[in-house]
């Protein structure tokens, strides 16, 4: 002011007028706090329900009671509301330290950073590098407690700890979580009296609405608080359904063939249909093609096991299967036992199960009897001493049991003339077992080794596969590339270890068949022997006296031969180390009917307009499949891991996303790379192109999300800007659906909202982005699908989860080899799914074809793709097999079989 009296005399009296009144009544406020401090305090002390903080009126419960949870959420299960209060109490803070729990306008600030509604804070833990900004919604009182703070996990990468090593070590870890993922409305008398200032942020953690209208809800992950504001057309949430989908889905088709590392995984059936397996399903596919059960060609699945099949064998008769099991842990870290299945290829039906809890680690090989029309099975475990045991087929009853060796067993067959004759073999053995039933009962029967003599020939490494001729000689192929005939003779007395006149087995003859290891040995009807060879991929096959009459050479692009099955006539199948299937015959060549990648996979997108889908991952491969046609219909080889992959809307390029910062532009019909552009030096997790086809956006590990411009027909791309405020790796994006806004996901489980068109600016109001709609849904945290997430969940126990393009359901790949399908929006504590099986590791990716008739998942270790029919209620199709009906993301042991 100039003076006394002067002209701006008045207004600067009304602002301290003004100035004063609002400190008296904040003074007021303050001293209300203390008082309800003071009185929450007291009533912790006495044990009794905080009567302070209920509506008036309202009698005190029992101490045995629940308080109602909000309205449309399950009483003992509803997530923290956080409601628009009337009072004008000023803001008091909650000290981390022992004390009553305070009352706050937000959530109490995580180490490094806080959580205030409009402020920097993220809708995660993390806090981001940018200024304050803008407040958030006003008048928001919550009683809150400090959660406890865990260590940030990365996400499974490449960069970090391999996510191949991932799933099976947390799993034993799940039950013990300490984290309790959505908080739970209630008192502490309706957890038995537990003072909750004993474990903050653990599973007792509760908060309490303080008035009816909510605004957000809340939940922790890893003692990090979420907070989702509730759309405003959503006026409760008992609007939101609340039951499993009515859409189901149906195992369609099996992409891949489990060839890399697995033996005894091919036959033909009676049916003429082939067998063979990957991850937890048992594939049985007519190679004429076309729709239909038995006769009528296509696929069909045993899905009986609860984790992946290691062997099969076929019965005489050529209808039951006999498939064995690895053993494996569930959600919760209990033990999957190892077991072998007998069921008809016919009806899918399972008849027998055999050995649950007598073997460790998983079933090697096993094999039928063939003298006495498959009355016995022989099963040899992945333990130790890779125990032998024979049982009864008919009642699933061991009548025999013995320790083989310490070194690996890698095939056993029964001898066709005499089912007490029992072969094994494996690394440097060849071991002969002479088996006495002992009259049929159980455990009486006796198992007696002899071991093979190589004599004068030289003992190789490995001998991975042996075959039984008519006139009772066994052949075998081993790793030095020879061929041996086996026959009984007397044994030598000079021969160290072995004396008398005890009858042997020995080599009586050998050829030397292919450079490198023979893998596989098949006798065909007209008693020839074919022989597949490793290193050389040559197909030979052999008449009597071991003389080769023809070969073949399989292309190198399908890798060694690992399995063969004689089809029709001269018709013959081929399994590969690269996990194909190839159909054809020794003059005319083979052309492949089933192909697959051979490493773990993460990089999938579905084409905007076509049933196609692309897929990317450790192999380095990048294949296109033809969803139509059940075939692969190009791929190249990246030279890097392809980690991410995205569709531009026109479908002329794609973008893939690789492990080193660097990302390319395909095109998707000449397939030559247009655009070669590298952002960072860290693997990247996701790129998105914006629905008009403008932008692509590309998250890293790097914490930025790179957005380029691109051109009409996507050919072309040109730096636009950087997104940065995450404090942690981008995990997922989705653009809003008018192509200007981005919502992103981090490692730090941070939900940041930028606007692009703007100038990538981050959006410090995230109440004010609760209403915008998004053209794709596949960030894992939100308010629209927070209640896919389970119980004690550590954050990375879904990998994925998509959307569909008629927003009625969700899908979600999670770490336990299940796909869940959920209504949508999925904003309800613990809300039902449809559960499916069939994946052996944690499944890394799902997407939704064009038109929701598909659902495309991806197995990650075990490199299988899944192509699962959506069927609608009362839709057209074949009525899938009813899944379980579980809570999220339910134990391993529930499936839809």
């Amino acid at each position: 002011m100039d003076g006394a009296g002067g002209p701006g005399e008045a207004p600067a009296q009304e602002a301290l007028q003004s100035l004063s009144r609002r400190l008296q009544v904040q003074e007021k406020e303050m001293e209300l706090v203390k008082a309800a401090l003071a009185e929450a305090l007291r009533l912790l002390r006495l044990h009794t329900p905080p009567t302070p903080l209920q509506d008036p009126g309202t009698p005190a419960m029992p101490r045995d009671s629940s308080p109602a949870a909000p309205p449309g959420l399950p009483p003992t299960c509803g997530p923290s509301l956080v409601s628009r209060g009337t009072q004008t109490e000023t803001e008091a803070e909650t000290e981390p330290s022992p004390g009553p729990p305070g009352l706050s306008n937000g959530p109490p600030a995580p180490q490094g950073g806080s959580e205030e509604p409009g402020g920097t804070q993220s809708e995660g833990g993390g806090s981001s590098s940018s200024g304050t900004g803008s407040p958030g919604p006003p008048g928001v009182l919550r009683l809150v407690q400090p959660p406890q703070r865990a260590d940030t996990p990365r996400r499974n990468s490449s960069s970090s700890s391999s996510p191949s090593e991932r799933p099976r070590q947390k799993l034993s870890r799940k039950a013990a979580s300490s984290a309790n993922l959505l908080l739970r409305s209630g008192s502490t008398e309706s957890r038995g009296g537990k003072d909750p200032l004993s474990s903050p942020g653990g599973p007792g953690s509760r908060r309490s609405n303080y008035n009816l209208e909510g605004i957000s809800v809340k939940m922790f992950l890893r003692g990090r608080p979420i907070t989702m504001y509730i759309p405003s057309g959503i006026r409760s949430l008992e609007e939101l359904p609340s039951g499993p989908p009515p859409e189901t889905l149906s195992l369609d088709w099996v992409y891949g063939y489990r060839g890399r590392d697995s033996r005894s995984n091919l036959f033909v059936l009676r049916s003429g249909e082939v067998v063979y397996f990957i991850a937890c399903v048992v594939v049985l596919y007519r190679p004429e093609g076309g729709p239909g059960g038995p006769g009528g060609g296509g696929q069909r699945h045993y899905r009986g096991h609860t984790d992946c099949v290691r062997c099969l064998a076929v019965h005489p008769d050529g209808v039951r299967v006999a498939s064995g099991q690895t053993a494996g842990v569930d959600k919760d870290g209990k033990p999957l036992q190892p077991v072998v299945h007998v069921w008809d290829s016919e009806t899918l039906l399972k008849l027998q199960e055999i050995g649950l809890g007598a073997f460790e680690r998983g079933v090697g090989a096993l094999a039928f009897s063939v003298a006495d029309q498959g009355a016995f099975l022989c099963v040899v475990d992945d333990s130790n001493e890779h125990m032998l045991s024979v049982w009864d087929c008919s009642r699933g009853t061991k009548l025999a049991e013995i320790k083989s060796t310490n070194d690996s067993v890698l095939a056993v067959g029964f001898s066709p003339r005499d089912s007490s004759c029992i072969v094994t073999s494996g690394k440097s053995h060849v071991h002969f077992w002479n088996w006495s039933g002992g009259a049929g009962l159980p455990g009486n029967g006796t198992l007696t080794r002899k071991q093979g003599v190589f004599g004068k020939y030289k003992k190789p490494k490995f001998i991975p596969c042996f075959v039984f001729l008519r006139d009772g000689d066994i052949l075998t192929g081993d790793s030095e590339g020879n061929i041996l005939t086996w026959g009984r003779s007397l044994s030598d007395s000079r021969t160290p270890g072995r004396g008398g006149a005890k009858e042997t087995y020995g080599i009586v003859a050998q050829a030397h068949a292919h450079e490198g290891s023979i893998f596989a040995l098949c006798l065909r009807r007209d008693g020839t022997v074919l022989s597949g060879g490793g290193r050389d991929r040559r197909l030979v096959q052999w008449g009597p006296g071991l003389v080769a009459l023809q070969e073949a050479e399989i292309p190198e692009h399908f890798g060694a031969v690992r399995a063969i099955a004689e089809g029709l006539g001269s018709e013959l199948l081929v399994g590969t180390t690269k996990n194909a299937l190839l159909r054809g015959d020794l003059a005319q060549g083979f052309s492949p009917v089933i192909q697959g990648h051979t490493d773990e996979l993460w990089g999938l997108c579905t084409h905007p307009f076509q049933n196609r889908f692309l897929t990317c991952g450790h192999d380095r491969q990048l294949c296109l499949w033809d969803g139509e046609g059940h075939a692969l219909a190009w791929s190249i080889d990246l030279k890097e891991t392809g980690l991410c992959a995205d569709f531009h809307p026109s479908g002329a390029v794609v973008a893939v996303g690789l492990n080193t910062g660097r990302w390319l532009v395909l095109d998707t019909e000449t397939r030559e790379i247009v655009s070669d552009i590298t952002d960072g030096n860290e693997q990247l997790s996701v790129v998105r192109y914006s629905p008009d086809g403008l932008y692509l956006a590309i998250g890293s590990h790097d914490n930025m999300i790179y957005i380029y411009s691109v051109s009409s027909d996507g050919a072309k791309s040109s730096r636009f800007g950087r997104c940065v405020g995450h404090s942690s790796f981008i995990t997922h994006l989705d653009w809003s659906k008018d192509g200007s806004f981005i919502m992103s996901n981090s490692g730090d489980y941070e939900i940041l909202y930028w606007d692009v068109v703007g100038g990538c600016k981050l959006l410090r109001n995230r109440y004010d982005s609760r209403d915008r709609e998004w053209a794709t849904y596949t960030c894992v945290l939100g308010f629209h699908v927070y209640g896919v997430w389970p119980d004690g969940s550590d954050g990375t126990d879904i990998n994925s989860l998509c959307r569909s393009h008629n927003e009625r359901v969700v899908a979600v790949a999670d770490d336990f080899c299940k796909v869940h399908l959920f209504q949508y929006p999925c904003a309800r504590a613990k809300a039902p799914s449809l559960v499916y099986g069939g994946h052996g590791s944690h499944v890394t990716s799902v997407r939704f074809t064009h038109d929701d008739s598909h659902l495309i998942s991806l197995g990650g270790k075990d490199a299988s793709i899944f192509q699962w029919r959506v069927l609608g209620a009362g839709g057209a199709g074949p009525a899938p097999a009813t899944p379980s009906r579980t809570p999220s993301l339910s134990p391993a042991s529930s499936l839809d079989v």
